[in-house]
């Protein structure tokens, strides 16, 4: 494996930028999340990785090589696109074997059959070997895909929304799997997602872009506990963060030049009325608009009083609410952000 480094990544498309600026340093043996919305730039960083594109500025290293001029074949790295792109008059062995029968990097046909089996094992599709690849249901087809990675034992893998197409179980499945996978190969992966659990699930450490910039990088903790912004604190939490205006808990004493208070779902209590209020304590008279039932908790929608606001709470699921009822809400640990969305520490 080899670490890989971005050194001032620009890329524009016409008047458009976008990758802008992007620096990063991913060491060897991590598995690294880009995370961001649609049109945020994570798909162009892999290609500009991989030599698919070429940057308009900045350099790209792999294993401490200037990678930045070299064709994608020159650099060592394989690409798991998020459909799955088999081949599908081959079987299931020939379509994992075939970049081991590469002109570039051939190997003997014993050496083939070793790895694809090692590999075909790793992944549970031992038995469909001799299937052909159109035979296979979605999740079999991308184990094969991911597999084709694997077999190459390359210096970098470059991983693209490789789940997304997949029904909520067999992400889950596969993404228990992949982070197994990377443990015990010690590989380095760069892997892209607009999907927080993903990311928080799969990651050493995330990298947050905004509109092609690079705006945090940090472990899931570091980044759902301590947001840089706005943007940032959004991204990461289901159900979002809630994001309301300063003023609507007029009781909180926070920095002068915020303007917004970001708020977790789980530091917010309900209250039945009237609640005790006691020195510093942030309440707000509110009632419940609709209620989300899951298994271990439960999502109540509360509307606070003579704003229109409403928030979303995380109760325990033994505390018994129903629609229409008059209830406080307490705010126990605020996160304030100035008028540009930028993160203010208290």
């Amino acid at each position: 494996m080899a670490e890989l480094r971005l050194s001032g990544v620009v890329k524009r498309f016409g008047g458009v930028t976008a990758v802008d600026g992007v620096g990063l340093d991913i060491p060897s043996g991590e598995f690294f999340v880009l995370l961001g919305p649609s049109g945020a730039g994570k798909t162009t960083t892999l290609r500009l990785v991989a030599g698919l594109e070429r940057p308009d500025a900045g350099r790209v290293s792999i294993g401490g090589r200037d990678v930045t001029a070299l064709a994608p074949a020159l650099r060592d790295v394989a690409f798991v696109f998020q459909q799955y792109s088999l081949y599908p008059h081959l079987s299931v062995f020939d379509n994992l074997a075939f970049p081991l029968r590469s002109p570039l990097r051939p190997s003997p046909e014993t050496e083939v059959r070793r790895k694809v089996e090692e590999v075909a094992r790793m992944l549970r599709i031992h038995d469909k070997l001799q299937n052909p690849a159109t035979r296979l249901s979605g999740g079999q087809m991308q184990r094969v895909a991911i597999g084709r990675a694997l077999v190459r034992s390359p210096a970098l893998y470059l991983m693209d929304e490789p789940l997304s197409s997949l029904d909520a179980k067999l992400r889950n499945d596969l993404r228990l799997e992949l982070k197994r996978i990377q443990q015990d190969l010690g590989a380095t992966m760069l892997y892209v997602t607009h999907d927080q659990i993903e990311a928080m699930t799969l990651a050493t450490r995330i990298g947050v872009l905004d509109a092609g910039r690079l705006v945090q990088v940090g472990t899931p903790q570091q980044i759902y506990e301590n947001p840089g912004s706005a943007h940032v604190a959004s991204r990461l939490g289901s159900p979002r963060i809630n994001l309301v205006a300063r003023g609507l808990f007029p009781q909180l004493d926070g920095p002068e030049r915020a303007v917004t208070v970001g708020i977790r779902t789980e530091h917010l209590r309900l209250h039945r009325r009237p609640a005790a209020s006691g020195p510093g304590m942030a309440h707000r008279g509110a009632s419940v608009r609709r209620i989300e039932r899951l298994s271990d908790l439960h999502l109540v929608h509360v509307g606070l009083d003579d704003s229109g606001q409403e928030l979303i709470v995380s109760a325990p699921a033994n505390e018994s609410f129903e629609p229409n009822d008059a209830v406080q809400v307490e705010l126990l640990r605020p996160l304030w952000f100035d008028a540009e969305g930028q993160r203010i520490h208290a």
